[in-house]
């Protein structure tokens, strides 16, 4: 399952699952569009709050999307509450815009995905129930919870980060995946950055330059990871699997060389939706739409850890 970053952005529909009666949880909505739930651990007076933004697409509160449930932002709450971090996760605002039938491709814009954040982080940081408030975010979320967190955040995770702009990214995912593709698509985005349309692209690239996109894409090229990273003056931590085929552990070292300080984590056998792989890419692809398969341990240890030190 060799999809592009930007693939996922297409999947319109939520399914969304029960919580588990165990965790002391409650739904919350921030603002007209952000609706998400907050889980906080009863043995601790002032626990941390962890604030989890999901990946590309109309990404829901536990990680899925219509015909991808893994439940993989579901299940790392819940590894995190067990560890008594509370955390808040959320549905991307696209969810909601498509549950009320008013979702306008062309109006969407990646700033609206900071400004989300930005707007659960204010909410949060004015809670006294907890002692500091730290962003993780995961894919695409990582972008986003970077620049969010440069307003008050106490601490930022990326996992499954892109370190390169997304139109790089993307080139480099094509040049594995459709490598007849890639001279047309650097042409592409070379138009899209220098004014804002691309006109003459492939068929074969419709997926990423529609016009009804272009502007989200355009606004979300205009974000350097590398440098947004060492905007940051908090403690951060970067983590990506080797069993990620969406996200190669190489952009996670553009991050980490980034911002040298930060601390640095690869997860073994960990992929894309976060889960253990011991075997093969078939194993991997269908790990994406394993609802009950947990998260991988480590990942929990290495964050958890990261955010009591």
């Amino acid at each position: 399952m060799k999809n592009t970053l930007v693939l996922f952005f297409f999947f319109f529909g939520i399914i969304a699952t029960a919580q588990n009666k165990k965790y002391n949880s409650e739904d919350l909505s921030i603002t007209p569009l952000i609706d998400g739930t907050l889980m906080v651990p009863e043995k601790t007076e002032k626990p941390p709050l962890a604030i989890i933004i999901g990946g590309s697409g109309p990404t829901d509160r536990n990680g899925n999307q219509q015909m991808v449930v893994n439940n993989s932002i579901k299940f790392l709450a819940e590894g995190l509450y067990d560890n008594n971090i509370a955390s808040f996760r959320y549905d991307k605002r696209i969810v909601k815009q498509m549950k009320m039938r008013a979702l306008n491709e062309k109006n969407i814009r990646f700033n609206d995905f900071i400004e989300d954040a930005t707007a659960v982080l204010n909410y949060f940081k004015k809670d006294e129930r907890f002692s500091k408030v730290y962003i993780i975010g995961h894919s695409q979320g990582s972008l986003v919870g970077m620049v969010a967190a440069q307003q008050a955040a106490d601490g930022f995770i990326s996992i499954a980060g892109a370190g390169q702009e997304i139109d790089d990214v993307i080139i480099d995912q094509l040049a594995n995946q459709a490598p007849g593709l890639v001279d047309n698509a650097r042409t592409s985005f070379d138009d899209l950055r220098a004014n804002g349309v691309a006109l003459n692209y492939s068929p074969g690239l419709a997926s990423i330059f529609r016009k009804e996109i272009q502007p989200f894409i355009f606004t979300w090229m205009q974000y350097d990871p590398k440098v947004e990273i060492t905007k940051l003056n908090i403690p951060v931590l970067i983590v990506n699997g080797d069993k990620d085929i969406q996200v190669q552990v190489s952009e996670a070292e553009l991050l980490k060389n980034a911002k040298p300080d930060a601390t640095y984590a690869i997860i073994e056998n960990m992929n894309h939706v976060l889960k253990e792989i011991e075997g093969n890419d078939l194993e991997n692809s269908k790990s994406y739409n394993i609802y009950n398969l947990p998260v991988a341990p480590k990942l929990i240890s290495v964050i958890s850890d990261f955010i009591k030190k």
